[in-house]
């Protein structure tokens, strides 16, 4: 995922400060479970370089982990609890003394992807999801850890995180179009509709909300080209903040149902209550049937006619909620689409909102654009300005166990492991190339261990999935982080802004926030990766391009796209290992064995010489018999058969089988067959299986020359006694046969 790594300043004062740390022998069983005891001594050096390092690192993490939160679905404030004790802990129990844990763009969509269909963005139901999520993420990864199976991330190949990784970035820029230009987005199944449906409202943008996004993108951009090493996120939130409290971006308003005269806004609006208020009955209903049927679970059995009764009904009010959710969903659109104008009513205590445009003739509108922000119980949200982040709580997030929902843990299961491998898979990629400019030894089983503790942690703090981040590890080697004690301060500081700087943020303009979400996600767009991968493997880039397609045709479900690329990757290798190459080989004219049709060498009337290039497996056992039998039917004079086998690594019971059937046979024929170049792990099968004693040991040999050697001896016959057909074949004339 990770094309390249550049650190400026990762001198080699950094590398020698890792060294010691691989080397130090002392107390391995302490280090095991607290890895961070690797940081001591602890010097008054590394102190002030760490301290620096998490401060700027800070700059950065407060407001772009507020926008990964709006991109996950949450409020921006769950961002600030996202980049708290997850980035303590991930630092203290990981392997790398750099790498920057917390809310990344890919995790984040993830996570909406996964919980949109669930329940509504944003909301209590919503939050509780994604916080059950980290908690699935945090297991799934801490299991991998503790039995070592890191390895397994190997089954995502880098052409499909490549391809993922495009699509993803270009889900995420397009998806924040809309806060940019402050018109509303739906969400629905299909992500390329709602993207279609904001292109129609381009004509509705809201000009300041515009300028505001605009004017925080080029603060970044020209502060990341003129002067890199300045806090460039941290400046445009500063400025469009404080432009935003200056000029009043927020207008904000509450109205009523009955405040509505555009006929069609209103009768959308009762039937999107009425739904409401439906859904929540049935889930009511829903919760009292399930506690009876866990009290007739325990009485009469799974079995039971009258659980199976019960287990119905459940199900089938369940998908009266998902209908009547599908439904409000789309009415959501249709309202949030709507523009009204507000006009002051004639007893002054009260407006009326008429469609623009449709203002009565002798009434006065206010001079305001208004849309439904939000409509709940016959009351309405409107906003007429600009969207700003609002009220952020102060201090900590609450402690505790999340609550599971177990009716919902199947619907996650698969997105946390889709989540827990595509995250850490980022944060490894991240490690690995901060390790190779500083020498320090990286353990995959550990990070998976820190990073799943890093979820569980912030679970229990109200934290959605974090991972690795690949700009903040950046940012955090830059500045001069020594050890993982820089992360510690950067939490740290993360906990002074929710102790004291919160009410800072609350005119932070959303559309800032979709800015520095767009900018973080440029540098994820990589499409001569996807090019390097085709060239490199038209397989490769075939599942690149296909994963590719498929997230974005997908979208919001990427862990579909995901796994569509992924499972095609590993078809296509067990398609290329199904018929590996089969060489025919003849001598050329410099003494070396060489592929007679690309060589123009003339076949050998004395002995048929195959080399099987791959794995003799189950897979493939068909091919290399039929490559073998055809080889021989071509060439019917030659006395010999010669299977090199220097290209096979590997042999399992069906290639054994297949083999000593081709023996077999071939001596039943009249052909005697001869081994050259077979590896250990080949022969050990074969000695373990008799396969070996039955063909004989004086049919293998080490090379093929020697077994060349030994055919066209000088002597008049071979030793019948070895097995050896007798061949009356002077080695000159032999020699000029073989070609």
């Amino acid at each position: 995922m990770i094309a390249h790594l550049t650190v400026v300043g990762a001198d080699r004062s950094v590398a020698a400060a890792q060294l010691p740390v691989t080397s130090m022998a002392p107390h391995s069983i302490l280090r095991r479970f607290f890895p961070f005891l690797r940081w001591l001594p602890y010097s008054t050096g590394n102190f002030r370089a760490d301290f620096l390092a998490g401060l700027t690192v800070a700059l950065v993490l407060v407001p772009q982990s507020m926008a990964y939160a709006q991109l996950a679905g949450l409020p921006a404030y769950y961002g600030l609890y996202a980049a708290f004790l997850p980035v303590m802990v991930a630092a203290l129990w990981g392997s790398s003394n750099q790498l920057g844990t917390g809310p990344v763009a890919v995790v984040s969509l993830l996570t909406a992807s996964a919980l949109t269909p669930l329940a509504a963005s944003g909301s209590d139901a919503f939050i509780a999801l994604a916080i059950m999520l980290a908690l699935l993420v945090g297991l799934v990864q801490l299991v991998l850890g503790v039995f070592k199976l890191g390895v397994i991330v190997n089954f995502l190949s880098h052409p499909v995180i490549v391809g993922f990784t495009n699509a993803a970035a270009m889900i995420i820029g397009l998806s924040q179009i809309n806060k940019l230009i402050g018109v509303p987005m739906g969400r629905s199944e299909h992500f390329i509709e709602d993207i279609w449906g904001v292109a129609k409202l381009v004509g509705d943008t809201h000009l300041p909300t515009l300028a505001m996004g605009v004017a925080a993108i080029a603060i970044m951009w020209v502060i990341r080209k003129k002067a890199p090493k300045l806090p460039g996120v941290l400046i445009a939130v500063a400025v469009t903040t404080t432009a935003s409290w200056l000029i009043g971006f927020e207008r904000n308003a509450v109205a009523t149902i009955e405040q509505v005269a555009e006929p069609e806004a209103r009768a959308l609006l009762t039937e999107f209550v009425r739904t409401e208020a439906r859904i929540k009955e049935i889930n009511d209903q829903i919760g009292v049937k399930a506690a009876e049927l866990t009290r007739l679970r325990k009485d009469r059995g799974e079995l039971s006619h009258e659980v199976v009764t019960l287990k119905y009904e459940v199900d089938l009010l369940r998908l009266q909620i998902k209908d009547r959710e599908d439904e409000n969903r789309r009415r959501n659109r249709a309202i949030r689409s709507f523009v009204f104008e507000r006009v002051a009513a004639p007893d002054g205590q009260a407006h009326e909102l008429y469609a623009e445009g449709r203002v009565p003739a002798g009434k006065v509108a206010d001079g305001h654009r208004w849309r439904i922000a939000r409509a709940a119980q016959g009351n309405m949200k409107l906003t007429g300005g600009g969207e700003v982040v609002g009220r952020v709580p102060e201090g900590l997030p609450s402690i505790g166990v999340p609550k599971m929902s177990w009716d919902m843990l199947g619907s996650l299961l698969s997105a946390a492991i889709v989540i827990s491998l595509v995250g850490f898979m980022e944060a490894i990629s991240i490690a690995k190339a901060i390790a190779a400019k500083t020498k320090q030894k990286i353990d995959p089983n550990q990070e998976l261990i820190g990073q799943g503790l890093a979820n569980i942690v912030g679970a229990a703090t109200q934290s959605f999935p974090v991972s690795g981040s690949f700009s903040r590890s950046a940012v955090n080697i830059n500045a001069g982080a020594m050890t993982g004690m820089s992360s510690v301060f950067t939490g740290l500081f993360v906990l002074l802004t929710l102790l004291f700087l919160t009410p800072l943020l609350y005119h932070l303009p959303q559309a800032v926030l979709a800015a520095v979400i767009i900018m973080a996600v440029i540098g994820l767009i990589n499409f001569d990766a996807v090019k390097h991968a085709w060239k490199a493997s038209r397989h490769d880039g075939i599942a690149a391009v296909a994963t590719f397609v498929a997230t974005l045709a997908f979208a919001p479900h990427l862990d579909t796209g995901i796994l569509i690329g992924a499972g095609l990757a590993i078809g296509l290798y067990l398609y290329r290992t199904m018929s590996p190459r089969t060489v025919i080989l003849g001598r050329h004219p410099d003494g070396t064995l060489r592929d007679i049709r690309v060589h123009n060498l003339p076949p050998s009337q004395v002995v048929t010489a195959v080399r099987f290039d791959g794995r003799l497996y189950f897979a493939n056992v068909a091919f290399f018999e039929d490559a073998i039998l055809e080889a021989v039917a071509n060439n019917p004079q030659a006395p010999y058969l010669l299977i090199v086998g220097d290209g096979i690594n590997e042999l399992d019971a069906s290639g054994e089988e297949v083999i000593h059937h081709i023996v077999e046979r071939m001596r039943g024929n009249g052909v005697v067959v001869l081994f050259a170049g077979l590896k250990k792990q080949v022969l050990d099968v074969m000695q373990a299986t008799g396969l070996h004693d039955t063909i004989g040991e004086q049919s293998f040999f080490a090379t093929a020359e020697r077994a060349l050697e030994r055919i066209y001896s000088r002597e008049e016959h071979l030793d019948t006694a070895d097995g050896l057909r007798p061949v009356a074949v002077p080695a000159p004339v032999a020699e000029q046969r073989f070609g």
